[in-house]
Formats: C-alpha cells, sequence, structure tokens
C-alpha cells in the first residue's frame, strides 16, 4: 500500500501480475487502471420527441452517472489513475462538455420529470468529478507535489482553455467561487496556461469574424482587394440566407457570448489578456455592425413557427446584453479597480479609460445601449472625484457625445428600474439590466435549479407596439369606462373582459388597441384569450360595520349584534314614574361615606397636663433610649403639602398676626426641593438624550451616515462609500486638532499681533 506522508508521484506500490508474481509499480502507472469503458454522453431530445428516444436518454445518463459516481468512490491512487490512462474516462467528460444543455436551452428540454432529475443528478456528478480533478491535495496523506500536479494536467489535456470555459459557462452559476478556486488553482500551479490562453484570444476574435463574414459584412482581404465582376454572384445577408443559417449564426453568437462572458467573469486575471489583444475596441465594432442587421431579419422575416421567432429573438437579445457586460468587466479590471485601489499609475488608467470611452462615440447603437446598463456619467463622475485634476472640457464632450448617441438611435435615456448582476467592487449607480432601444428590448434571465438553468421571459418582437416605451399607465374609472365604450362602438363583438386586457397591454392607449385588433398584430397573450370573455365582476368590500371594532361590542345593548334588546333599560330623559324631589331627597350616599370619615375627627395640637399629673398618665415620655434622633433636626413631615402643616398651626397659634406672613412663607418653603443629593448622572444623560432626540423629530433633523474610511483590504476593491469618505476626511481634516495652526498664525500676523 501507499506510504503516508509522501507524494503520489513519490509512491510506489507491490502487486501481483497475472501470473502471480510479485512486482513494484510506480502508483500512477498505466497498468493499474480498471478496465472500466465510459460512454459519450448525448444531449436530452427536444420536446415533443417520442417516448422511446425519452427512454433511451434515461438509461444512457444513468449508466454515465453510475460509472461517475464509481469513479469518485475511487482512493486517491488508483483516481489519479483512471482520470490519466482512461482514454474513454476524457471522452465522457468533453462529450459531456461540448453537448450539455446552457441556460437557455432548458426551454426546449422535455418537460419529463424523470429527465429533469436525471439530467441535474448528471450535471453535479460531472462537476464533483472536475472538482477532483483540479484539487491537487485532498488529505494529510493524499496528495500530489503542486510542480507535478501541473504537468500531469498539462501534459495530459486533463485541462485546456475552451474546456475551462465551458465549466464556467455550465456550472459558474450558484458554484462561481468553487470554479474560481477551480481554475485558479490550475493557472497557479501550471503558468503555461497563461501563454495557451494568449493564443486562444485570436481564436475567440476569429468567431466574430465568421460571423461577419456569414452575414456578409465583411469580406476577406484579398477579395476586397479585386473589383467585383458584373457577374459575380450577390453576397448572401441576414436577409437573404436561409433560415436554417440564420438560426445557427444566432446559436452560434448566443453560446459564444456568454461563454466568454463566464469565463471572464469567473476569472478575472484573464482580463488583461484580452485587454492586450484590443478585444474591447473589437468587440464594439462588431456590436455596431452586426446587432442591427440581425435585429432585422429576425423581425421582418416570415417564419412559419412563432415560437422559434422568439426564442431566436431571446437568444439575440441575451447576446447583446452579454457582449455589453463583457465591455463592463474588461474597463473595469483593467481601467476602473486600479484607479479605485489607489494605485501609483491612476493617471494612466484614467487617460486609457476616457480614452476607451472615447473611441465609443463613433459606435452610436452600442454607445446608448451600454450608456443604459453601464451609465458613463457615473463612472466619469468617479473619475472627477478620484482626480480633481481632471479635462473637465474632456468630460463635457463625452458627455454631450452620449446624448448625441442617445438623439440618434432615436430613443430618450430613461432610468430603468431592474438592477443587474453588480460585477464590479463597487455599485453603479443609476445601473439598468436590460437594454431597451428602438427594436430591441432584452429580456432579464431567470435562474432555475442547482444546475444554473436560465429561461428568459417572453420576447416582445415589436416594442412599438407598446404605447408610451411599455411604460405602466393607470386610469380612473370614468376614463376606463370612456375607453371602453369608444372600442366597443367600432368593435361590439367584443367582451368587456378581453378588451380590459388589451388595454393594460397597449398602456390604455384605444388608438393603438383598435389598430391592433383590425390588423390581426396583437400579442401571443392576447391570442390565447377568449375574445368574448366578459367582465370580471368586482368584488364588494365588506362593510364597515361588519369590520368595526368597539369596546361596546357584545354588551346587552349592542344592536348591531343582537336582534332582542331589553327596551325597559333604555329611556330618554327623565324616567316614568321617578320624582324628582324624592331623588334630590335621597341622601343615601351621604350616610354610606360618613362611616369612612369619622376616621378623621379633629387632631389635638396640645395636650395640657395639670399639676400633680405626668406625661406617663397620657401615654407620653420625655425620653426613649430606642429613640434615633438622626432627623432631629429636620422638621420630617412638618411642611408636607397636605394642607395646613403641624409648623404653621404652631406658629399661627403663637403669633396670630402673622398668621399670613407665615402662610406665603411656607408655601414657597413647600415648592422647595428638599433633597440636597445629587442626581445620578446616567439618568440625566439619559433625560438630555431624549430631549435632543424629541428636538430633532419635531425638526426633522437626520443623523449622519457614520463614516467608513477602513474600508476593505488592498486589492480587493473600495466601495464607493469609503472612498467618498477618505476624501472627506482629507478635505476636512484641517478643522480639527492644530493642522491649521499655519493658518492661524499668518491670520494674526496680517492683524499686526505677532511681530514679523
Amino acid at each position: 500500500m501507499a506510504c503516508a506522508r509522501v507524494p503520489l508521484d513519490e509512491q510506489q506500490v507491490t502487486e501481483r501480475d497475472a501470473a502471480g508474481r510479485e512486482r513494484t509499480l510506480p502508483a500512477l502507472h498505466p497498468h493499474r487502471m480498471e478496465g472500466r469503458c465510459f460512454v459519450p454522453y448525448k444531449p436530452p431530445p427536444d420536446d415533443g420527441c417520442s417516448p422511446a428516444e425519452v427512454e433511451e436518454f434515461l438509461e444512457l445518463a444513468r449508466f454515465i452517472t453510475e460509472d461517475l459516481d464509481w469513479l469518485l468512490s475511487l482512493p486517491h491512487d488508483k483516481f489519479w489513475c483512471q482520470v490519466v490512462f482512461d482514454e474513454s474516462l476524457q471522452r465522457c467528460l468533453d462529450s459531456y462538455l461540448h453537448q450539455a444543455p446552457r441556460g437557455l436551452d432548458f426551454a426546449a428540454l422535455p418537460s419529463s420529470p424523470a429527465v429533469a432529475d436525471i439530467q441535474r443528478s448528471l450535471h453535479r456528478t460531472v462537476f464533483l468529478t472536475f472538482l477532483r480533478m483540479a484539487t491537487y491535495k485532498e488529505s494529510k496523506d493524499n496528495f500530489i507535489t503542486p510542480s507535478v500536479f501541473g504537468e500531469i494536467v498539462y501534459e495530459n489535456f486533463l485541462f485546456d482553455i475552451p474546456k475551462m470555459m465551458d465549466l464556467c459557462v455550465l456550472f459558474g452559476k450558484g458554484n462561481s467561487q468553487l470554479v474560481h478556486k477551480m481554475i485558479e488553482n490550475i493557472f497557479t500551479q501550471q503558468p503555461s496556461y497563461y501563454r495557451d490562453l494568449d493564443e486562444t484570444v485570436p481564436t475567440v476574435l476569429q468567431v466574430f469574424d465568421t460571423i461577419l463574414e456569414k452575414c456578409g459584412l465583411q469580406c476577406d482581404g484579398a477579395t476586397a482587394m479585386e473589383p467585383l465582376k458584373l457577374n459575380a454572384h450577390q453576397q448572401r445577408t441576414a436577409m437573404t440566407m436561409s433560415l436554417q443559417e440564420l438560426v445557427d449564426i444566432i446559436l452560434y453568437l448566443c453560446d459564444s457570448t456568454s461563454t466568454i462572458y463566464a469565463f471572464l467573469d469567473i476569472f478575472p486575471a484573464a482580463c488583461s489578456t484580452f485587454h492586450s489583444h484590443s478585444f474591447l475596441s473589437r468587440l464594439t465594432s462588431f456590436y455596431e455592425t452586426t446587432v442591427p442587421d440581425l435585429e432585422k431579419a429576425v423581425k421582418k422575416r416570415n417564419f412559419d413557427d412563432k415560437r422559434r421567432q422568439e426564442d431566436l429573438w431571446k437568444r439575440l437579445s441575451h447576446s447583446c446584453r452579454k457582449m455589453i457586460e463583457t465591455c463592463h468587466l474588461l474597463l473595469h479590471h483593467t481601467c476602473l479597480q486600479p484607479i479605485l485601489e489607489g494605485g501609483e499609475n491612476t493617471q494612466t488608467f484614467a487617460e486609457e479609460l476616457l480614452q476607451h470611452f472615447t473611441s465609443f462615440l463613433p459606435e452610436k447603437r452600442f454607445l446608448s445601449d451600454y450608456d443604459e446598463q453601464f451609465p458613463i456619467a457615473d463612472d466619469i463622475s468617479l473619475l472627477q472625484q478620484a482626480l480633481p485634476l481632471i479635462d473637465e472640457t474632456r468630460t463635457s464632450y463625452l458627455l454631450e457625445g452620449v446624448q448625441s448617441a442617445w438623439d440618434s438611435t432615436g430613443r430618450r435615456k430613461q432610468h430603468s428600474h431592474i438592477q443587474p448582476k453588480n460585477t464590479s467592487a463597487f455599485p453603479v449607480a443609476g445601473a439598468a439590466a436590460a437594454i431597451s432601444s428602438a427594436g430591441f428590448k432584452p429580456q432579464e434571465d431567470r435562474e432555475s435549479g442547482e444546475d444554473g438553468a436560465v429561461g428568459g421571459a417572453e420576447a416582445m418582437l415589436d416594442v412599438s407596439h407598446k404605447g408610451n416605451n411599455g411604460a405602466v399607465c393607470s386610469v380612473g374609472g370614468a376614463e376606463l369606462e370612456s375607453l371602453l365604450s369608444c372600442i366597443r362602438d367600432l368593435l361590439p363583438d367584443l367582451g368587456e373582459g378581453f378588451l380590459l386586457a388589451c388595454l393594460q397591454e397597449y398602456n390604455y392607449n384605444s388608438e393603438l388597441v383598435i389598430n391592433n385588433i383590425l390588423e390581426d398584430r396583437l400579442s401571443p397573450n392576447l391570442d390565447k384569450l377568449d375574445r368574448a370573455m366578459p367582465r370580471p365582476v368586482k368584488e364588494e368590500l365588506p362593510g364597515v360595520l361588519d369590520s368595526r371594532s368597539n369596546v361596546f361590542d357584545d354588551d346587552e345593548f349592542d344592536v348591531f349584534r343582537r336582534d332582542q334588546v331589553d327596551m325597559s333599560r333604555i329611556w330618554k330623559g327623565r324616567r316614568k314614574g321617578e320624582s324628582t324631589r324624592e331623588m334630590l331627597n335621597d341622601k343615601r350616599h351621604i350616610s354610606d361615606q360618613r362611616a369612612r370619615y369619622q376616621a378623621y375627627e379633629t387632631v389635638v395640637d396640645e395636650v395640657i397636663i395639670e399639676p400633680g399629673e405626668n406625661a406617663e398618665s397620657y401615654g407620653l415620655d420625655d425620653y426613649d433610649d430606642e429613640y434615633d434622633d438622626t432627623y432631629d433636626m429636620n422638621q420630617v413631615g412638618a411642611n408636607d403639602l397636605d394642607g395646613d402643616s403641624l409648623l404653621s398651626r404652631r406658629w399661627r397659634h403663637l403669633f396670630p398676626e402673622l398668621d399670613q406672613n407665615l402662610s406665603s412663607f411656607f408655601l414657597v418653603q413647600n415648592n422647595v426641593n428638599r433633597d440636597q443629593f445629587i442626581q445620578d448622572p446616567a439618568v440625566l444623560r439619559e433625560r438630555a438624550e431624549a430631549r435632543r432626540a424629541a428636538m430633532q423629530q419635531r425638526k426633522g433633523f437626520r443623523p449622519e451616515r457614520p463614516s467608513n474610511v477602513v474600508g476593505q483590504p488592498k486589492g480587493q476593491g473600495q466601495s464607493m462609500e469609503t472612498f467618498l469618505d477618505r476624501r472627506k476626511k482629507e478635505a476636512n481634516k484641517n478643522r480639527v486638532a492644530n493642522h491649521n495652526r499655519r493658518t492661524m498664525a499668518d491670520r494674526k500676523r496680517n492683524k499686526g499681533m505677532i511681530p514679523s
């Protein structure tokens, strides 16, 4: 068996051959591989397929899942022997990466729960297999030397750049951190992959050139230099090519753009390599040239299947959004992030960013779509805060160019309420998630399941049918009835329920509703409705009496819940048979209270002791040894505010003439707080804080946001709030301490207070 704490590439094992003789082999040896055949993967059948095809896929997926589960259960040395030397395993994994359904492909899969379950299980098993293949150390005893691990995966083509791109697009959603660690570990242990990535970028750019050539938008260099013959065959365009070719081009574009964005989003270190090949300028030029022609072809061409047209429009919208997000990723990781980190070459990165924005100005369509999703004004504002000395003339020129791009496309710049995925380390204010334009409205992705299945919203093939750019509009009851009567006068056969749905769909534009009904151009969801659908019955709100709540509920006089009430206990005015004189002469309430007040009889102020009598006979004692004389100096209870005090009565008895003055004197003394102890400071602070909070609430004062100048560790990016707090601290630090002593000294000297 393998020795502990020895890397797998240095281990030796002793086994018996077929003849029974012992032999010593390296732990990684082809003879130690198990003889198991892994079958290639095939994608699930399309919706509407026969039960036999579904059963065939289920059986194939079950075989692959069982084989991969067996592979994952092998010990460390056996697993790597199978991975390195079993070619059928590599063909199986490669086939899954090539043919597994991507996000937008799940809409065409059969709705069978069995197919979804087995596909989800297989997806998870394949991901665990690649995750183990990308780990060189599983435990303290099971590991491979890092440098040898890099050579193994590189020389045996266990991973390459296309495979890593497919891993990102297939498993990135929901597992982005794990996939990032996988790819980062592979690039760290084998730096040769950076050279392969540099050689792969031209191949990626060739994808865009191929699409341009297929659409007749770009020719080869040799052909472009020669004059065209008069009888030369006319070049194909997106409008003249076959329908299947158009479908293939859009599917190819959607898959390519999604894969590139997923790879750069998961592994941002690759952005610098793509940026070095001028990928940004090539992508923007491709967008400006190709997108309008493809949109026109999808909208204007006749499709026998409307669902196919909607699917193509959805994929084209998805491709446009991914291209714009890819451009933003490249700008962020190559220019914006270094500016936020505040490195040495901040001015250089700012100049490069402005140069890229300037290069966007001729691309009107791309610039307006990019500005709607990631407003350029926010990035320029960030630059102005980071670099106050930036040229304002240049920034104003850029902003005017952005507005000119909006005007040239015939669109009005609006603020979208949909927030995009935050691909940067700082929040981009006002960024929109959808790219809305004339004839182009991308739909938001929706994640479903752990495998990252993506389904788009229903594609809107004719955005102009929506009044006011699809804005939601609500009308009052009288106005709605007027719109309904206007349409019913022209189209009396339609039900009010159907007309209400049409008005809501087309922003309560009656002319647009009438026009689309007459031309039979209603949206698909309205075509499915019954045109004679009646108006839905409006639910009545519950009565006020049914929902009331009162302290007299359920008492004997609650007429809302009792059918019978004792009327003999209810009268108005003087009760019948009752005499007013008898009621006034009834003094029973006085006699009832007499016993209570008898306890408070006259108090004797002084007791006169006759000669020959002592105080003990009256229960008085001159001295009590147990008496505590602590409060002898204080007249405890003598000056209580309970009417005539004891002291006042004694002084009034001795000096009747001072009665009036004494009364006013003791009234003032009684109002003075005799407690001379210091109050609890915590109580005083609490009262002061309560008064301060009440005052601030009355004045509408909002507390200042706490400052955060520490931020995140260097290299991980800083948020917009952290950057602004640092700038505010730097600008205002001379207001405290003695940082402004030079200013104050100059001020005193100017006033002649200090001899110069």
